[in-house]
């Protein structure tokens, strides 16, 4: 019986959510599309990755304007989510991935200015939240990274968000309940948020 039951959990309709309608304003260009040493943009690499384990289960959100990005992410296979309100901020942009992804039973959240993540981290999450937490997250030396998981029970909230709070306020009101993923990946809290950022870091 409990063979049977984690087999279905690992059949649930699992997705990815990439959130690339940032502005970018500290970065003084088009972050997003500025390319990482082997030329593939910033937000290209990330979503690469997510679907190295997601497949076509990739949704990521952009700003209306954000054309040219747009093709780019739909020539790599994912699923495009034009948020006419993701100025409001991350919160905003969350809510209109969640209603896009109208059958999905759980997601994993990842932000597009953070093209390191292991495709393996990205797999322990989810398969976390098959194993039934509703929620988990990657921890490298004890700090919790990216990305996040969050179980379709939670669908309502999400949906609910507004202006820039993103999930992290949902997570902290349940720490009790987050699953912890022990990972060696530095990926998990290496963003990008200055052309600084993009220098291999130091060894620790």
């Amino acid at each position: 019986m409990r063979s049977r039951a984690r087999c279905l959990r690992q059949s649930l309709n699992v997705v990815a959510i990439l959130l690339a309608a940032g502005s970018a304003t500290r970065f003084g260009s088009d972050k997003l599309l500025h390319p990482l040493p082997h030329d593939v943009p910033i937000a290209i690499q990330a979503a690469r990755h997510l679907r190295a384990v997601f497949g076509e289960k990739v949704f990521v959100v952009v700003r209306p304007e954000a054309t040219l990005l747009s093709d780019l992410l739909r020539r790599e296979g994912c699923k495009v989510v034009v948020c006419e309100n993701a100025a409001e901020g991350m919160g905003a942009s969350l809510a209109c991935a969640v209603r896009a992804a109208a059958d999905a039973e759980g997601f994993v959240v990842a932000l597009a200015d953070m093209p390191f993540i292991r495709a393996s981290t990205i797999a322990a999450v989810r398969a976390a939240l098959a194993a039934g937490a509703p929620f988990a997250a990657p921890f490298f030396r004890a700090r919790r990274g990216h990305p996040v998981g969050i179980a379709g029970t939670f669908r309502a909230q999400l949906e609910a968000m507004k202006g820039d709070e993103g999930a992290r306020r949902l997570l902290e009101g349940h720490q009790d309940k987050i699953m912890k993923v022990p990972v060696g990946d530095p990926g998990v809290m290496r963003d990008i948020d200055t052309p600084s950022d993009l220098a291999p870091p130091s060894v620790v």
